[in-house]
């Protein structure tokens, strides 16, 4: 999972830790173990499924009580920072140190903790065609992660101190920025312990009061998006690539929209891959000089959190002269408002699990 997330969660997350004024402040930590297996998600990394994986997983939380109108209608969420180590007991893939920003949802009397966290991790063995050619599934010492946890929590039982247990899936890819990337998905179960840094303090949640009511008439958009990618044909190159895309979007409460647009695709590395199965693949009758270009249309959902929002699009594609991973495509990534129209995104495309690329974007919203 995605440079896409990693840096705008992170900043957005550290934002939240920095700001100032009469809002009371909170922290706990969090230690917790982990054992468990690599899952089994492409035939081609069998050779690297050998071992059971553990590690650690070290948390820092700072406690929201609802003094911002967002925190209240999602629970009173913490944020924080959360640093894994894994070790996967295969020398073929090395150790993992990943760092990453988080968000704690907290469901069923806040005994439930749902833990969603972005970022970046450090692969100590990648790829390389001389030295660890076995390794197909990081082809790149830096690597996006996703970490999600779910646990039974309790926190501040004795002088400060809980437990919490549950389990844990991590997710390590570099979003084909640089091939082999087949990535590995880590299930867990986990153990582990909570202290509260102020447990001589408590602070009261903050009850929301009337919620102003969100009405908005249809809202156009155009977006520009590029980055850099490279097919899964190892040392292919990384070609950049542009996506013009034009949608609309219609709010439907106060934190939900409904889009509907088209994507318009100018990927690079299409043209070298066309070239390249033209020669070396006669029998998948492909011509050197097919368009590489693709036109697709998507629906979209897009969550609003104060200056923040999450999106999830779904798209197929109307014009696809060259057949690339299927003609259905998706698109999650975040987006960040300066002001009411102008917005910064970072973005992963891909095809189901299969990422394509990495996207960051500018757009307006009008």
């Amino acid at each position: 999972m995605r440079y896409l997330l990693s840096l705008t969660l992170f900043l957005s997350v550290l934002f939240g830790f920095s700001q100032n004024g009469e809002v009371p402040k909170k922290y706990t930590v969090d230690a917790s173990q982990f054992y468990g297996s690599i899952l089994l998600h492409n035939t081609d990394i069998s050779h690297l499924i050998t071992e059971h994986p553990g590690g650690l997983i070290l948390g820092f939380n700072r406690k929201r009580y609802g003094h911002e109108d967002w925190e209240s209608d999602f629970g009173y969420p913490d944020t924080g920072v959360s640093f894994v180590y894994q070790n996967t007991n295969n020398a073929t893939l090395g150790d993992l140190y990943g760092l990453y920003a988080h968000y704690n949802f907290y469901f069923f009397k806040r005994n439930l903790q749902l833990r969603i966290g972005q970022g970046m991790a450090y692969s100590t063995n990648p790829y390389d065609k001389n030295t660890n050619f076995r390794n197909n599934a990081y082809g790149t010492h830096l690597l996006a992660s996703t970490l999600v946890m779910f646990n039974y929590h309790k926190e501040n039982l004795v002088a400060g101190f809980g437990f919490k247990a549950g389990i844990s899936l991590i997710h390590y890819s570099n979003a084909n920025f640089k091939a082999p990337n087949t990535s590995t998905n880590t299930m867990a179960v986990n153990f582990g312990l909570t202290y509260d840094l102020d447990n001589h303090q408590t602070f009261e949640f903050v009850e929301p009061g009337e919620k102003v009511k969100i009405t908005e008439p249809i809202r156009l958009n155009l977006a520009l998006r590029a980055g850099v990618n490279e097919s899964d044909v190892i040392n292919s190159g990384r070609y950049g690539f542009l996506i013009v895309s034009a949608y609309a979007d219609k709010r439907v409460g106060r934190w939900s929209a409904i889009q509907l647009g088209t994507d318009v695709y100018f990927s690079n590395f299409l043209k070298e891959l066309i070239r390249y199965q033209s020669i070396a693949f006669p029998e998948n009758n492909v011509a050197a000089d097919t368009d590489y270009k693709r036109v697709g249309l998507f629906l979209g959902h897009e969550l609003f959190i104060n200056k923040m929002s999450v999106i999830a699009q779904l798209g197929y594609y109307v014009y696809y002269p060259f057949d690339f991973e299927g003609r259905v495509y998706n698109r999650i990534g975040l987006k960040r408002y300066f002001g009411d129209k102008v917005y910064g995104a970072i973005t992963l495309k891909s095809h189901a699990a299969k990422a394509e690329a990495v996207e960051f974007g500018i757009g307006i919203r009008i």
